[in-house]
């Protein structure tokens, strides 16, 4: 036995296969009417296993998945990560072009979809993507093959592990991408093993595990994918997000736990159901993402209760970089709700400067991490991936600082600074003064050209149902700005809008409100 092989940690594929073999009959999966057992997730995923085997799809075979919730999803995760497939999810509602992207820059060869809702995309995708020479419909379809059928004609077998190493690829992840293309964030075995092991040693799962999935399964489902798993728990997957069902499946199967997207919750306290009584079951809201409103989130706990698990990561180190606990939501210490936590014990984490030195105590600086849990790097971009991985930390993008508690604050993202007058704004900061007024539901800073400073601090505002918007409002927002943090970082302009754009993961989308600004500038600094 060589070394390797004896000091082979335990990665997720193998994690996969205790946790379906640990139950029998107990339900693990609802979704509308239809319940599965561990026995038949167990036996779905063996037969999808075999179904891409036929196909010749296994280990290092790179597969992306575009479908609607429904149970198969799981356990085509399941089936892809014992197969030792690279797995690339693409979103419901990213464009056409987006998608032929991510194909053709991960080397997709095969492509699992949801036949009802996907066949025509997939055939429009067959056609612009050479490489793609697999296409696996979940149902009967006319553009590729019926996997679902395919998977009846296998018995179930017992369930095994890959021969897989740590460093081998689990996925490609490609980033929204704040400037330029996506990048594909190529993330080894490690990275979800290691994730997996923080969070079963630091989140607070509630004993009994109702987990509710308002998200798309193939993104957000694999990060809790073990820890039901482990904790004999079910997952309840709902269709698509809307409040008034959220409450419904949360009263009718007494769900314990979920994860929100801050959206989400925003949408969740402004309907007139979110104190009916729908939420009492409710022990733990894991949530994360982009930044929430502190004034929001001090509304869900007088609301809800002390219920709120913040996590922080990003795909280049995913979600448990840094972990705020239900009990450090602390109403007497209001301005701790702004923070993400503290950072994790189990990697290295450093605020460094330009030159990648320490900053000084309480001074803002890069957020930067070491660890199992940090990437590979970037597919196909060598001089992206040396410039997150400068000096031998993982550079992330995020400007933080840590409090004398050892709280960690996210300041901004480098690239949202403003720049007016030769002074730097962290957009950030202005939004959570902002949405400290009973007015705002939503809100997003922005850098808007500006000829005499150069760049001008723009809020743009979705009102709370039943607020006018008017001058004397905006007025009145800048007033409240220049008084809590300055005149330099209030808005030089307030517009107010009916919604937001949002990514396809529910973050406030930056890039297209600046779009609306800089016109034909051709940059988006001035």
């Amino acid at each position: 036995m060589s070394n390797d092989a004896l000091y082979q940690p335990t990665l997720m594929p193998h994690l996969l296969v205790e946790g379906l073999n640990r139950y029998d009959d107990r339900p693990c999966l609802h979704l509308g009417d239809k319940v599965a057992s561990y026995r038949e997730m167990r036996e779905l995923t063996s037969r999808l296993q075999q179904a891409l085997r036929s196909k010749g799809i296994g280990k290092g075979s790179r597969v992306a998945i575009i479908s609607t919730n429904r149970p198969e999803v799981l356990a085509n995760t399941a089936a892809m990560q014992l197969n030792g497939c690279i797995g690339t999810p693409l979103h419901p509602l990213g464009s056409i072009d987006d998608h032929a992207y991510v194909l053709e820059a991960a080397d997709i060869e095969a492509l699992v979809f949801d036949a009802p809702a996907f066949a025509e995309l997939a055939a429009a995708l067959k056609a612009r993507v050479p490489g793609l020479k697999h296409l696996l419909g979940f149902g009967p379809n006319e553009v590729g093959d019926d996997y679902l059928a395919l998977a009846e004609g296998f018995s179930p077998q017992a369930l095994v592990a890959p021969d897989i190493s740590a460093e081998d690829i689990a996925s490609v992840n490609f980033t929204g991408g704040t400037t330029g293309k996506p990048k594909g964030v190529m993330s080894p075995h490690r990275v979800s093993a290691y994730m997996t092991q923080i969070q079963l040693a630091e989140w607070e799962f509630p004993d009994e595990l109702r987990m509710l999935m308002a998200t798309p399964l193939s993104h957000a489902a694999a990060a809790f994918f073990i820890p039901v798993l482990q904790r004999g728990g079910a997952f309840y997957v709902m269709q698509g997000f809307s409040p008034d069902e959220f409450f419904d499946v949360v009263r009718d199967h007494k769900i314990t736990c979920t994860m929100l997207v801050p959206v989400m919750l925003y949408f969740l306290l402004d309907s007139p159901r979110a104190s009916d009584g729908s939420m009492d079951s409710m022990e733990t809201i894991f949530y994360g993402a982009s930044p929430i409103s502190p004034a929001r989130l001090r509304e869900g706990i007088e609301k809800w209760g002390p219920i709120f698990y913040q996590f922080f990561g990003q795909s280049e180190c995913p979600m448990v970089i840094a972990n705020m606990r239900k009990a450090d939501h602390d109403l007497s210490k209001p301005e701790r709700l702004a923070s993400c936590g503290r950072p994790s014990p189990w990697i290295h984490l450093a605020l460094l400067d330009n030159d990648c030195q320490p900053v000084a105590a309480g001074e803002p600086g890069e957020i930067c991490v070491r660890g199992p849990l940090v990437m590979k790097g970037y597919k196909d971009m060598p001089e992206q991936t040396a410039e997150a991985f400068a000096g031998d930390w993982l550079h992330t993008g995020d400007v933080g600082r840590l409090d004398e508690d050892g709280f960690l604050y996210i300041v901004d993202r480098t690239k949202d600074m403003i720049v007016t007058g030769g002074f730097n704004v962290f957009p950030r900061e202005v939004e959570d003064v902002l949405g400290s007024h009973e007015a705002v539901a939503q809100v997003v800073v922005v850098g808007v050209p500006d000829e005499q400073w150069g760049e001008a601090v723009k809020a743009v505002i979705v009102p709370r149902p039943g607020v006018e918007a008017s001058e004397e409002l905006s007025a009145e927002l800048q007033a409240l700005v220049k008084e809590k943090k300055g005149s330099v970082q209030s808005p030089k302009s307030v517009d107010f809008v009916d919604a937001l754009p949002l990514t396809p993961v529910g973050k406030p989308d930056k890039k297209a409100v600046k779009a609306r600004y800089w016109g034909d500038h051709a940059r988006n600094v001035s």
